[in-house]
C-alpha cells in the first residue's frame, strides 16, 4: 500500500468512525424521542380518559337530575289534577244536594254574607223556581240588622245567590265562593290527600 492509499484509508476509517458515532448518537436520540413521545402519549391518554370519565359522570348526573325534575313535575301535575278534581267534585256535590239541604246551606250563606241594611237577593232561574215554601220568612230570621227581599230578577249562576245593595252587587254564587277560597281549599285538600 502506498502512502496515498494509507492516507485515503485513514481518512475513510476516520469518516466511517465519525459516521458510526453520529448514527449511534442519532439512534440514541431517536430512542429517547420515542420514549418521551410514548410517555407523553400515555399522559395524554390518561388525561383524555380522565376527561372522558368526568364528562360521562357529568352527563349521567345531568341526565339523572333532569329525569328527577321531570318526575317531580309529573307528580306535581298529577297532584294538582287530583286536587282540582276533588274541589270540582265538592262544588258539584253542593249543586246535587237535596232541596232541603241545599236551601239550608243557602240560608247559612245569606246569614254570613248579608250586610246590616236592606237589599235584594237574586237566584238562578232554577233556584228561584224551586225555592221552598216559607223561605222568605226563614231568610228574615238569619239576617240581622237588615232585610233581604227575594227578587223576581235572576242571574246566570249555577247555584248560590247575588246580593244587591243600592245597585252594588255582591256575587255569592257557589262558583265565586269556591274561586275566592281556591288557594285555601287546595291546601286543605292537599293535606287530606297527601299528608
Amino acid at each position: 500500500m502506498t502512502g496515498l492509499e494509507k492516507i485515503l484509508k485513514q481518512i475513510h476509517d476516520e469518516a466511517q468512525q465519525k459516521a458510526d458515532e453520529v448514527i449511534a448518537q442519532a439512534k440514541t436520540e431517536a430512542a429517547q424521542i420515542v420514549e418521551n413521545a410514548k410517555a407523553e402519549a400515555k399522559i395524554q391518554c390518561g388525561y383524555i380518559d380522565e376527561q372522558s370519565e368526568t364528562a360521562v359522570q357529568n352527563y349521567i348526573a345531568s341526565t339523572k337530575s333532569a329525569a328527577d325534575l321531570a318526575r317531580r313535575r309529573a307528580i306535581l301535575t298529577a297532584k294538582q289534577e287530583i286536587i282540582g278534581a276533588a274541589i270540582a267534585d265538592a262544588q258539584q256535590s253542593i249543586y246535587s244536594l237535596p232541596d232541603a239541604d241545599y236551601f239550608a246551606l243557602i240560608l247559612k250563606m245569606a246569614g254570613k254574607f248579608a250586610l246590616a241594611q236592606d237589599g235584594e237577593i237574586l237566584f238562578s232561574p232554577r233556584d228561584l223556581a224551586r225555592l221552598p215554601a216559607g223561605f222568605a220568612e226563614s231568610l228574615g230570621k238569619v239576617i240581622s240588622g237588615g232585610k233581604l227581599t227575594i227578587s223576581k230578577e235572576t242571574r246566570d249562576i249555577d247555584g248560590g245567590f247575588v246580593l244587591v245593595y243600592g245597585g252594588i252587587e255582591e256575587n255569592c254564587s257557589i262558583e265565586a265562593l269556591f274561586y275566592a277560597a281556591r288557594e285555601d281549599l287546595q291546601d286543605k285538600v292537599q293535606e287530606l290527600l297527601f299528608a
